[in-house]
């Protein structure tokens, strides 16, 4: 299954028995972000701004005061059951005055969280490959032709007496085609290092 992350941040809001739920899901790049986010959407007054997020294999989560694994680890399964990754999702409550019990909280905390995670817009993670490429001065036009349709980022382009160096950055799963369609251009005489 394909990751993907938000194209943007996301609200969704529940009531359950007199209490309301609101769950704000915001895409972010790193552990940092997600504390910024996490302060950003957390609303001082609510009784309790409960958390998770999930960047790669980091991931964390706060029940905020509610009974242990009742809120942060239900969001954090929502996250994970939606295939979403490099995003927090805070779900914020305020006490309506009804006890949920334990199994009531869980499917309070985890419906908000992947209701809006579900109802959010989203883009595939595509995973990236720096690769460097060489290649005589005959062949440029051929290699940037081909770049383009590679979907290739140049990251640094050198010249030196053979020719021109340059540092990329494609789609992993595109690393292959892109060496055989240069290699069937230009005779072989390009070569990509795809080791960084």
């Amino acid at each position: 299954m394909a990751l993907h992350t938000l194209a943007a941040a996301a609200t969704h809001a529940l009531e359950v028995k007199h209490s309301r739920f609101v769950a704000n899901a915001i895409p972010v790049e790193g552990t940092e972000q997600a504390l910024r986010a996490l302060a950003g959407v957390s609303v001082a007054d609510a009784t309790h701004n409960c958390w998770a997020w999930r960047i790669g294999d980091d991931y964390r989560s706060s029940d905020d005061g509610e009974p242990a694994g009742t809120a942060g680890r239900p969001i954090l399964a929502a996250i994970d059951g939606q295939g979403i990754d490099r995003v927090v999702v805070v779900v914020t409550r305020w006490f309506g005055g009804i006890k949920l019990g334990a199994g009531g909280l869980v499917r309070a905390y985890g419906g908000t969280a992947a209701e809006c995670l579900r109802r959010a817009e989203r883009v595939e993670l595509v995973a990236m490959l720096d690769v460097i490429l060489r290649a005589p001065f005959d062949d440029l036009g051929t290699v940037h032709a081909a770049l383009a349709a590679a979907s290739a980022e140049k990251l640094s382009e050198t010249f030196d007496a053979s020719g021109v160096r340059l540092v990329l950055r494609l789609p992993e799963d595109g690393v292959d085609a892109l060496k055989l369609r240069l290699r069937d251009a230009t005779r072989n005489r390009v070569t990509i290092d795809d080791n960084g």
